[in-house]
């Protein structure tokens, strides 16, 4: 007697409801107490009051698991207006939590709360939260580690320990002072005073060696470090001495594995490694040190590194906490600052993993094409005041297709979901430079860009192709660009002008690195590709550096 494979209705059913209830078994609510309050702080021999989250710098880490419900109740307690935006978090249908003040919604105000709800979905791996107004971000931000659905294993072998590293930067004087006067003026915003590691600036800065983040090993052990680069300008060079990272995941997304003794990691974005300990106690211990890269001309940086210290579990001492300072100390060897080669070399390893449990949807056709420049440009200085711009007359200003972001005064989620966007914002941002030049080339003579408050609308479900150049204006620059809402494939990228003839016959469209946060070349020009799946989500592309002005679309 032939036995039939189908289940009668009943029993499918009842399967099928069972499954549901595992899966809902999974996935839990989970629920924090984020309190914006102040801290005093002692830092690089001085002592200032910050901003924090619950008092903690870094802010305390946010842990869910892929599918979780997240609810984060933030209470204002500080002088000025919050927002929190859950960077990476592709807030499917909660488009109201995502925090971009004026974007998304309107700041909490000193003495209000506000509930930031949403769900993890289709996520996996580390992203981070930070303020997402003025320069409050410079100490407020922390981790987000999603772990896989239980019972999912990693696609690499199971790590002894997960530590996230927080990379930030320092500044004596009062952030938010700064950047008024920058706007103020119209000048570039004073550089940081140093780079941290967990809010450490550690022992190669005057007073700061009991500042210092140590990491501590057993030999033979490997270890995930979930690095974070939560610095506002820096793209920063990392590198362990003597030791070896193995790149398996950036922005949330696992990517071929790949070793390498140098990383680069821009503001915005995270990168998980793997790093195996030693085999024997080497009886030595060895710096763990991250510094800036640029290519910036003309102008400035912070030309300075930043070390915390991996050291190894001694099997011969009692103590587990004592530091043994007369050991050797190795250095890694960090590249020159402006090390284009090694950058080029490292980003073009990265690749989608592209398994059938992890694939690369990349958007083979395209609906909606967008060219976009970013870069600097100038406007006029008001009436009656004296700017620090290229001239005495002029203020620097970030733009992109020349048009310099203007936040409203109403949140733009809002007044579109109220119908009331007339006078708030325009939909008519360009879809590509309405003058055209030699982007790379000899900067033209008019600097001048146009401001407004411009917006592009996507259509559900489009597949959109947006190809963003740097300009030579004032000088090239690299630019970190990161979409809210979305992730993108990172399909081409080279220096000079973006040849729309020649260049997408080079396009990688089966296994282009995924990501939320990508940096946009000095000199050069990057592609990426997206679905439009966000339905209702206001996603906002900008520019995570500090240039007057937000350059946005």
């Amino acid at each position: 007697m032939a036995i039939s494979s189908r289940l009668p209705a009943p029993c499918y059913l009842l399967m099928a409801t069972l499954m549901l209830l595992i899966i809902q078994a999974q996935s839990i609510t989970r629920h924090y107490d984020f309190n914006v309050q102040t801290a005093n702080v002692t830092r690089l021999c001085a002592s200032k009051s910050i901003v924090t989250v619950n008092g903690e710098y870094p802010g305390p880490t946010l842990v869910a698991r892929e599918g979780d419900r997240v609810l984060v109740r933030v209470t204002n307690h500080v002088a000025h207006n919050m927002t929190l935006h859950w960077h990476g978090i592709r807030q499917l249908r909660s488009g109201w939590a995502d925090g971009p003040a004026y974007v998304t919604q309107c700041p909490i105000q000193t003495g209000q709360s506000y509930v930031y709800n949403f769900t993890v979905t289709g996520q996996r791996g580390t992203l981070w939260w930070h303020a997402h107004i003025s320069w409050l971000r410079a100490t407020v931000y922390g981790a987000i580690v999603i772990l896989p659905k239980l019972g999912v294993p990693y696609p690499f072998v199971a790590p002894h320990k997960e530590i996230p590293v927080l990379f930030g930067e320092w500044w004596r004087a009062d952030t938010e002072a700064l950047v008024s006067q920058a706007l103020r003026t119209g000048g570039a915003p004073n550089i940081s005073d140093a780079f941290t590691i967990n809010g450490l600036p550690g022992p190669l800065y005057n007073c700061c060696a009991k500042d210092t983040f140590k990491l501590k090993v057993e030999p033979g052990k490997i270890y995930l470090l979930r690095l974070i680069n939560a610095a506002l300008n820096d793209e920063l060079f990392f590198s362990v001495a003597n030791h070896t990272l193995t790149i398996v995941e950036v922005d949330a997304v696992y990517v071929k594995p790949f070793t390498v003794k140098t990383l680069i990691i821009s503001p915005g974005q995270t990168t998980n490694v793997l790093l195996t300990a030693k085999p024997f106690y080497p009886k030595a211990n060895f710096y763990m040190s991250a510094a800036p890269y640029s290519v910036i001309r003309p102008g400035t940086f912070d030309n300075t590194t930043v070390a915390g210290i991996l050291e190894y579990h001694n099997p011969h001492s009692a103590s587990e906490s004592s530091f043994d300072k007369d050991l050797p100390l190795f250095k890694p060897t960090l590249p020159r600052f402006n090390d284009t080669g090694l950058v080029t070399n490292f980003t073009s390893k990265l690749r989608s993993l592209a398994t059938p449990q992890y694939p690369a949807t990349v958007p083979q056709s395209v609906d909606k094409r967008f060219f976009f420049t970013v870069g600097l440009g100038t406007r006029p200085c008001p009436v009656n005041a004296t700017c620090q711009g290229p001239t005495n007359t002029t203020q620097l200003a970030a733009a992109i297709n020349n048009i310099s972001l203007v936040l409203p005064s109403t949140a733009l989620l809002q007044s579109h979901f109220t119908g009331k966007s007339r006078g708030v914002y325009g939909s008519n941002f360009p879809v590509m430079p309405l003058s055209q030049f030699n982007y790379t080339g000899v900067s033209p003579n008019n600097t001048n860009v146009a401001t407004g408050t411009k917006l592009l609308v996507l259509p559900f479900n489009a597949t959109v192709e947006l190809v963003m150049q740097d300009t030579s204006i004032l000088g090239i620059e690299s630019h970190p660009l990161h979409l809210h809402g979305f992730n993108f494939f990172v399909v081409g990228q080279r220096f000079g002008n973006y040849d729309p003839v020649n260049d997408p016959m080079r396009f990688n469209l089966v296994d282009p690195v995924e990501r939320n946060t990508v940096n946009v070349p000095a000199g050069g020009w990057v592609a990426i590709r997206f679905l439009a799946d966000n339905p209702g989500k206001q996603s906002c592309a900008h520019n995570l550096g500090t240039t007057n002005g937000m350059a946005s679309a």
